[in-house]
């Protein structure tokens, strides 16, 4: 079971090519800043939209996961992650800094635009009155950008398969993958690096024939 799991997964990710062309048809949706995160860091979706400005730190470069906005029945919750392994601090990187700058200057708009209406959250990623996403409307918007574009239809969640392909393919370590991607076990880490894709198997191939040429 795990094995077909695995593999779901793997066929579910995206290549660097097609990461690089969803985010270039996602540029300038008002999400594109959340899904820099889900696909460079491999965030879970929740931890994307709970994530609040204090736990982002520009000058020292550093990007802190530590809560997760998650629907619970009718109600959102805002809360810690659930594991100690999901708490963790990862590098602002280049296109992730610039992403959360477009949004800061974005939000700083609606802000002032809203007035009085404003909520103030704290979060970085919120609706124009200031108030929580709804996580289902995030998914919404990533299939109607696929659509539109005719990208390969997959889910929102393959967006963090993708990051741990992505870190396999660049030859990162597993435990290092590990804590970028926040698994609270290495198992779950290595049943992505030990399996195979489509993409593998043909350089693999290619190597062979490479002998006989």
């Amino acid at each position: 079971m795990r094995g077909r799991d695995a593999a779901a997964r793997s066929a579910a990710a995206l290549t660097a090519d097609e990461a690089r062309a969803f985010l270039r048809a996602a540029r300038y949706d008002p999400l594109y800043p959340a899904f820099v995160l889900l696909l460079v860091y491999g965030l879970r979706r929740g931890e994307a939209l709970g994530l609040r400005w204090v736990d982002v730190d520009f000058d020292e470069g550093h990007v802190h996961i530590r809560r997760q906005l998650v629907r619970v029945g009718k109600e959102l919750h805002h809360g810690p992650v659930k594991t100690r392994a999901g708490n963790r601090s990862l590098p602002l990187l280049g296109v992730a800094r610039e992403a959360l700058e477009i949004q800061r200057d974005g939000q700083k708009i609606l802000r002032d635009e809203a007035g009085k209406d404003w909520t103030d959250t704290g979060l970085v990623f919120t609706t124009r009155s200031g108030k929580p996403i709804e996580p289902r409307n995030l998914a919404r918007s990533f299939a109607r950008i696929v659509e539109t574009h005719k990208l390969r239809p997959i889910r929102v969640h393959d967006l963090r398969h993708t990051a741990a392909s992505l870190l396999k393919k660049l030859g990162v370590a597993p435990r290092d993958a590990m804590e970028i991607l926040g698994h609270s076990r290495i198992s779950v880490t290595m049943e992505i690096y030990t399996h195979g894709d489509g993409e593998s198997r043909e350089n693999a191939l290619k190597r062979v024939t490479g002998l006989f040429e």
